[in-house]
């Protein structure tokens, strides 16, 4: 089963997408702060790094760089309320994707679920 880091502060936010990707046969485990999901970066083995950009105490693109390091296969999706142009020119790990809040849940989904297609077809 897929294992998805969820780092999302906002809480209603974080349950709503908790729930769709667990309806879609995703295993998600969820914090509300990136300082909250470097502990469980270090000790488990996630396939995607679902977060935030914007978050108390680190924000989601240094989280997404520290994961890069002790994971470097895993894969990572930013959710954010700020343009993807906010992103240009910062260090995000390559092949992130971004997708902009708001969203419909079934989007979200998808944009996963591709992200995981794609990695089976080229043996990743």
């Amino acid at each position: 089963m897929t294992r998805i880091l969820l780092a999302e502060d906002d809480d209603s936010m974080r349950e709503y997408l908790v729930r769709a990707l667990e309806r879609s046969g995703y295993a998600v485990v969820a914090v509300d702060r990136g300082t909250a999901a470097l502990p469980l970066l270090e000790n488990e083995v996630f396939d995607l790094l679902l977060t935030d950009i914007v978050m108390p105490e680190m924000d989601g693109i240094e989280l997404a760089q520290r994961a890069a390091v002790i994971n470097p296969r895993m894969r990572v999706m930013f959710i954010t309320g700020f343009a993807a142009v906010a992103l240009k020119g910062l260090q995000t790990p390559p092949n992130a994707r971004v997708l902009s809040k708001p969203f419909h849940l079934r989007d979200l989904v998808m944009e996963v679920d591709r992200m995981f297609e794609m990695g089976s077809a080229t043996g990743l």
